[in-house]
């Protein structure tokens, strides 16, 4: 995954000079301003061991916990569920570095795991479904390894989890290292690419074909040109990207054989971040684990989103 931002940052370092020009201001800051207002409503915060933790809820019915992905949010764990909220009560927290909540000295998929713990303690729920989607798998999949009284099943969509034999994929150091970190600060760079290169953003951050995208459904494809935009504000975000990037693109292995709920691992095959291995390592490993997998669709399942939440539907109703 760090790799492949890697080759996000060489377009990146210039798309400030693209842009500049008359007019650029004022866009910049109506992006910003929108950007802003829509992630200071809509959410609550807890304090936890580890810090403050905020999440946000949407719909109604069964409570169903939703781990975003990187670059993600609560936000963007609502919007990736938003086709199961007229039958659940959605519950979407905020992970370490992401928004208001804060960044411990541990960061770990296993620790994000425990703040979930205090976050359904504090809305009194004692058992629910987990999801979890690319880097948000990690901690969804702990939750289920070392909470098993408090989950009731394991649904991982494209998880950015550990596959056996994989190379490692070293980070980027030096000079490229110094530039994520710097992009992953600034709004106005992140701004300025989401304008000038959105293919490449497309292509490397959300792993996915632009081409695809393109003959996607005008709803599909305003799908994925939201999740994009929703990045901004990338500083409101920056620790927690940097995080997942950091256990995403070395995933550890974990006891995926004490996982004993129903599991479901969803992914596809041109996912460019490869979970698709994932996807069926995890399946292979869990006593009766499904799989379910599309030919096509990238990391963002472009033309599945209807389908792939009806299989999680499907398969949580069957419990």
């Amino acid at each position: 995954m760090l790799s492949r931002r890697s080759l996000l940052i060489l377009g990146v370092a210039g798309a400030g000079e693209v842009v500049a020009g008359g007019g650029v201001s004022l866009a910049y800051a109506s992006a910003m301003a929108g950007a802003e207002a829509r992630i200071s409503t809509g959410s609550s915060t807890i304090q936890t061991r580890f810090g403050t933790l905020e999440y946000a809820e949407a719909g109604a019915g069964r409570a169903l916990l939703m781990i975003h992905g990187t670059g993600g949010g609560f936000d963007q764990g609502l919007g990736f569920s938003r086709p199961l909220t007229d039958r659940y009560r959605v519950i979407a927290p905020s992970r370490f570095g992401y928004l208001r909540s804060d960044y411990p000295h541990d960061p770990s998929s296993e620790n994000q795991a425990d703040a979930m713990i205090e976050l359904l303690d504090h809305l009194g729920i004692d058992k629910l479904p987990i999801t979890g989607g690319s880097a948000g798998a990690l901690p969804a999949i702990a939750f289920a390894i070392r909470h098993p009284e408090r989950c009731s099943a394991l649904i991982a969509i494209v998880p950015a989890s550990y596959v056996p034999g994989r190379p490692t994929t070293p980070g980027p150091t030096g000079v490229q290292g110094s530039a994520m970190t710097a992009m992953l600060n600034s709004d106005f760079l992140f701004w300025s690419a989401l304008n000038t290169v959105p293919d490449l953003l497309i292509g490397t951050m959300l792993a996915t074909d632009p081409a695809l995208v393109k003959l996607a459904s005008s709803a599909e494809r305003e799908r994925v040109h939201n999740i994009l935009w929703d990045i901004l504000p990338v500083s409101r975000r920056s620790r927690g990207l940097l995080n997942d990037a950091r256990l995403a693109s070395n995933p550890a292995p974990m006891q995926l054989d004490r996982i004993r709920v129903p599991t479901l691992a969803i992914s596809l095959e041109d996912d460019r971040f490869g979970t698709y291995e994932a996807a069926r390592h995890l399946a292979a490993s869990v006593a009766g684990g499904k799989l379910v997998t599309y030919p096509t669709g990238g990391h963002l399942w472009v033309g599945h989103d209807a389908e792939l939440f009806d299989e999680v539907d499907r398969f949580i109703a069957a419990l």
